[in-house]
């Protein structure tokens, strides 16, 4: 492959935030610090309450039903996920199917333009969340089929609320695990 098309995907990385790079020094996985690991769930939030909202009143039974049967298969993967130690290819798909849920609620709520600004903020929480909120595998009982069972069935304003606790859990985890990474070493020590 040419430098041409290298660069212009390192720079449309750097652009979307998910790459740093430093003069003579090169380019890094860009890791977040606690304030924007804050704003990006405050983000997060804003757009899924509102995709909750509107799924609660739009989603058809057919959705409602493919939603429910989503959140018990990705309560069964944490779960599963929880015992599954070293396998890193497993929990990246355990949170790929998460990012798909979510998607299947900003879906549901029938606002393209909402869908598509809900995808873009999940690109950014999947990338810079995935290493660090990966470690924390085990979630409450029912976690995801408790989201669902009030988005579709307890109408739009608990569909809300019930995502904003939803999307909030964890927050302080993530900042805990995200500080000490921030601001490393952008040389790598090699070992003799």
């Amino acid at each position: 492959m040419s430098f041409v098309p290298v660069a212009e995907a390192l720079q449309r990385l750097e652009i979307e935030g998910l790459i740093e790079s430093r003069p003579r020094v090169g380019t890094r996985v860009r890791i977040p610090d606690a304030e924007e690991v804050r704003e990006c769930f405050e983000l997060r939030e804003a757009l899924e309450c509102q995709s909750a909202r509107l799924c609660a009143e739009r989603a058809s039974f057919q959705e409602r039903l493919e939603l429910k049967r989503a959140a018990e298969n990705i309560d069964a993967l944490f779960a599963k996920a929880s015992s599954a130690k070293g396998d890193r290819d497993y929990v990246f798909a355990v949170q790929k199917y998460h990012v798909d849920l979510h998607m299947k609620i900003a879906e549901g709520a029938h606002s393209e333009a909402l869908r598509a600004a809900t995808e873009k903020s999940h690109v950014l929480v999947f990338n810079w969340l995935y290493d660090t909120a990966s470690g924390r595998r085990v979630l409450p009982h029912k976690f995801h089929q408790d989201l669902i069972g009030v988005i579709a069935g307890q109408g739009p304003h608990k569909a809300q609320e019930a995502m904003r606790r939803h999307v909030r859990y964890g927050l302080k985890e993530v900042q805990h695990v995200v500080a000490p990474l921030r601001g490393g070493n952008w040389r790598l020590s090699r070992s003799s």
